[in-house]
Parts: C-alpha cells; structure tokens; sequence
C-alpha cells in the first residue's frame, strides 16, 4: 500500500506500473477503503456531482452570502466570459467564474466538497469541471483525476499542512493550485512526471500566502483567491505539459512551504488580526457585521 508522503514516490510508481497517478490512487485506495474499484469510482462521482451542483448555485446573478458581504461576482465573470472580450481566453475565464461560483456557493452556506479546505474549494472544481466542459473530458476521466489530485492532497498534508491557521493561505490555496495541476495534466494527457512537475510549479507559485480572512470570514479575499489560485494550476500544468521541469523537486517544494508557514506570525494565519483584515476597510467591514469592538 502506498504511505502518501512523496509526491516522487507516488509520480515513480504510476510510471513504473504504466498507469496515472489517479490510477495508482484508485487501487490503493480502494484495498484501504475495503472497497472494489467500482464503489471508489462512484463514491468521488458523488463528489464531482456536489462539485458541478455547487458551481451551478454560485453562478447565479442573485446569489449573497449570510453577511451580505459577497456574491454575484461568479455571475459577473461568467458573462464576461461568454461575452469572449475576456483577456485570458475561453478556458481560462470559464474556469476563473467556476471557481469564483463554488467558492460563493461555500460563502452563502451551500454543499461543497472541501478539495482540500472549504476556503479552497473552487480550485479544484473549476479546473477539473471545465475541463469537462471546454475539452470534453469523459466523467470517468475526471474522477481518475480527482482521485490523483486527492493522493496528492494526502502528501501535502503529511508533509506539511493543508490549514490556513497553521500554514498560512499557502498551504489551503496553495494545495488546491497543486492537485488542480497534476488533475489538469492528467486529463491532457500528460505523464505522471509532469504531474509532479505542475505540482511544484503551482506551489511555489503561491509560497508565502498569507491567510487574512476580513473579519474571520471565509470570504474576503478567499473567494477571489480562488480564482487566482485556479490560473495558478492551469499556468503550472500548461507549463509542464510543454516539458518545462522544476528546478526545485515537488517533495522540496512543499518542505519550504512548511517551513515558511511555521515562520509566519500568528497575525497572518486565519486570526483576522493582519494582512487585509487589519486594513481600514477591513477592520470597519467587521464592525459593520459584527458590532463596534469587534477589533478590540
């Protein structure tokens, strides 16, 4: 069975056994699970439908989050992206409104599937469902990478951290952007080595992120993050997908995040008491939710 604590180990196993990393998760997983191969695969469809129900509430132009703080910004992207004025292209855009809309859904109390974190959650959607969308990717395929992206998840979360309060934004969307990554290279087709390439490039990408939630919310400036985070994995796989290899190993890439997060201070991981949350704006937006006092 696998340990889930190297990204080059789990990249060298597929390669050896001629299969994608999603593969090689699918069958570990399911001997740990006490599962058939079968079950596994419809269990994280379940998933991937939660994934598509959830974008689908957050794309909606009405759509508030409870502290009316946030919403209707998917709506917003997602126009612009039909409209095809958008800078970054089809795909980009499309995912860019995906991930806004999962992570608005998560904002105003929906069902999400936190891939990793809840903070994170439009990640990974917005690039595997518009994947489905724009390249016509099998959903059988994008459970495979789903699956991949989750045994990628585990090794960040051994290695090192997956909570904003501990590491920082880094290690919530940060991981996000890497298991979006290696998902996307496996649904182009690519090798499990880039994947392991996209990982690292996507992660470094998003070394020393802070976690500044405005008033303590999941909202600001997490949703926008979102959709930051998501280029982020598209441009990593992109790159790799073209041969461009890391110069920094995944496995050391996410070691230096773990290090970099155990140095922040508190202020900057989810306490609200630094970063944009110690903003003006910030601190009166908290007042205005919370009641006069609430940075006291």
């Amino acid at each position: 069975m696998l340990d889930y604590l190297s990204v080059d180990a789990l990249c060298l196993a597929a390669s050896q056994q001629g299969v994608s990393i999603g593969q090689l998760v699918l069958k570990d997983q399911a001997e740990q699970m006490n599962l058939s191969p079968q079950q596994l695969m419809q269990l994280t469809d379940a998933r991937l439908a939660v994934m598509e129900q959830s974008a689908k509430r957050g794309m909606h132009r009405e759509i508030r989050s409870t502290s009316g703080l946030t919403g209707g910004d998917a709506f917003r992207m997602k126009t612009r992206a039909d409209s095809g004025t958008s800078l970054a292209g089809e795909f980009c855009s499309q995912a860019m409104a995906t991930a806004l809309a999962v992570a608005e859904c998560n904002a105003a109390m929906g069902k999400i599937v936190a891939s990793p974190t809840a903070g994170s959650c439009g990640i990974l959607p917005g690039a595997v469902l518009t994947m489905m969308q724009l390249r016509t990717v099998s959903r059988e395929n994008a459970c495979l990478a789903l699956l991949g992206s989750g045994g990628i998840g585990m090794v960040i979360a051994q290695q090192a951290t997956i909570s904003g309060a501990e590491g920082g934004c880094q290690a919530e969307c940060g991981a996000a952007a890497a298991m979006a990554a290696a998902a996307l290279v496996e649904l182009a087709g690519g090798t499990p080595e880039m994947a392991g390439n996209a990982v690292a490039m996507a992660l470094k990408n998003q070394l020393g992120l802070v976690c500044d939630p405005v008033a303590g919310l999941v909202e600001v400036p997490c949703i926008k993050r979102n959709a930051g985070g998501v280029m982020c994995a598209i441009t990593a796989a992109d790159m790799a997908l073209a041969g461009i290899r890391s110069v920094i190993p995944p496995d050391e890439v996410i070691s230096a995040m773990s290090e970099i997060g155990a140095s922040m201070p508190c202020a900057l991981r989810e306490t609200a008491q630094g970063g944009l949350a110690a903003t003006p704006t910030g601190q009166a937006l908290a007042e205005k939710i919370f009641g006069a006092g609430t940075n006291n």
